[in-house]
């Protein structure tokens, strides 16, 4: 696993840092927005100190597990463990070690044992294989980044569902194949974001789950260098760090790697949903909402009115690169024999990358939720925009209790193309017509037609997201109030 380069923030005497944002903690910006954006705190949790720091507890969990079962002295396990701290050792040695040899880990080793004492450090790595040590130390890594994410997603359906509240009845045009379709509300809408969110951190948490264990079982996983006390020494080495003895250690079982990586794939596609939805509305001919922007953002270095899209492509882009990662862990499972360095090596680099980007992702999306403009008479002015066409459903159905359904299918289909061609109103049109008239009065006609009588349910599924995302976050909905859940 290759981490991310631990970069303390710059300062900038030109005004004060309230926070740490992506350019400071990745020391570059990729992106425009890199400079406004908040850090999401998981290339902290990724650097190669902390990577060092993870496989230095693995080793500490080993010794400690093998004087439990007294296959190495106690006080050689207590020295091992007083010695596995990443500020305790010579990290240029440890550099320049891994230069001589190649090798990530047996400078490391060195180093522990140096620390460990002559006696203690003999004990250092028994029966152990690198990847023993580095898979489930990079495990732990990764289980620190998903309590990062899982906090971040948990903010962001909080987010949606705080707008799904305050837009519940918020009526807009329903669109489907890019055309009005039926009214919703703008709650509705965002309903459907929260239900994909909420799967999202389901398939995401099982995925983190099945991920956090410990591999130790030696060479190829058969325990050839630990015997019959082999899969005791994995059980109580993993307890120690908070993780699951694998159920068979093999170096060649990578399945777990892949399923994560198609979890944090889901997760961002439906990111990029969401954001497309939002950059879509933004255009200047539906102009419904708008993402949260400065007062000082510059969309044109020629055109001073226009006012881009910003954070939504950032997390279309960063959603499509997460996805293009999910091939790659697909590739490393088909390996040779019982390991194969390319392998490891590929799902190492693919998971920091995927993790870093989710982050940036993430804070994007909930910035976007937390800050979004929404212009409800836009909303309205477009939903009449097609003088009535956008409730021909409602006339039809009202026509098909007289008449039945495909011939008032048939009626207001042909009246409605009607309408369209001769620049009218389906109210007019269908007024004028005796096939309808004869049937639905002035007055009825009227009321059908109204967007607002054909909204179904649009309302109570809004509130029902709401209350979902909520206490799928460890809260409750009372009576339109947020308290914690005890």
């Amino acid at each position: 696993m290759t981490t991310t380069p631990q970069t303390p923030a710059s300062p900038d005497r030109a005004r004060p840092r309230i926070r740490r944002t992506i350019a400071d903690a990745a020391g570059r910006a990729t992106r425009f927005t890199d400079h406004s954006v908040e850090d999401a705190g998981i290339r902290d949790l990724l650097t190669t100190q902390a990577q060092w720091q993870a496989w230095l507890d693995v080793e500490s969990a080993l010794a400690q597990a093998q004087a439990e079962v007294g296959l190495i002295p106690r006080s050689a396990a207590d020295a091992i463990t007083r010695a596995a701290q990443v500020d305790l050792i010579d990290q240029e040695a440890v550099n320049t070690g891994i230069a001589r040899t190649s090798h990530p880990l047996t400078p490391l080793i060195a180093e522990l044992a140096r620390l460990a004492g002559t006696e203690a450090g003999e004990y250092v790595h028994w029966g152990a294989t690198t990847q023993n040590i580095t898979q489930t130390g990079n495990n732990l890594l990764v289980k620190a980044a998903h309590r990062r994410i899982s906090s971040l997603l948990d903010s962001c359906l909080s987010a949606a569902g705080h707008l799904a509240e305050r837009e519940a009845e918020t009526a807009m045009a329903g669109r489907t194949h890019g055309q009005h379709a039926v009214p919703i509300t703008f709650g509705f809408k965002v309903a459907t974001w929260i239900e994909e969110l909420i799967d999202d951190r389901r398939r995401l948490q099982q995925a983190a789950d099945d991920l956090a264990t410990a591999m130790i079982g030696g060479a190829v996983g058969s325990y050839a260098s630990l015997g019959d006390i082999g899969p005791e020494i994995e059980r109580l080495a993993a307890a120690q760090l908070g993780l699951r003895p694998a159920a068979l250690p093999s170096r060649a079982i990578l399945g777990g790697f892949s399923d994560h990586m198609w979890a944090i794939a889901m997760l961002s596609a439906t990111a990029a949903k969401i954001a497309r939805d939002v950059m879509t509305m933004m255009q200047t001919e539906t102009a419904e909402v708008s993402e949260p922007r400065s007062a000082t953002s510059v969309g044109s270095s020629t055109m001073p009115q226009k006012q881009n899209p910003k954070l939504t492509y950032n997390i279309i882009e960063i959603s499509a690169r997460i996805r293009a990662l999910v091939p790659i862990t697909l590739e490393a499972r088909i390996h040779s024999f019982e390991a194969d360095g390319s392998s490891a090596q590929l799902m190492d680099e693919t998971t920091v990358e995927a993790l870093v980007a989710t982050g940036d992702l993430l804070v994007r999306l909930h910035a976007i939720l937390t800050g979004l403009t929404v212009d409800r008479a836009r909303m309205r002015t477009n939903l009449d925009l097609t003088a009535g066409l956008i409730s021909a459903e409602a006339v039809m159905l009202r026509l098909a209790q007289d008449i039945g359904r495909q011939s008032a299918h048939d009626i207001v289909l042909d009246l409605a193309a009607q309408a369209a061609a001769n620049g009218t109103s389906l109210e007019e049109t269908l007024l004028h017509d005796r096939r309808v008239n004869s049937h639905i009065t002035g007055p009825e006609l009227k009321e059908v037609l109204a967007p607002l009588h054909h909204l179904g349910l649009c309302a109570n599924i809004a509130h029902s997201a709401a209350q979902r995302a909520a206490t799928s976050e460890g809260e409750e909905v009372v009576g339109g109030a947020r308290t914690r859940l005890s």
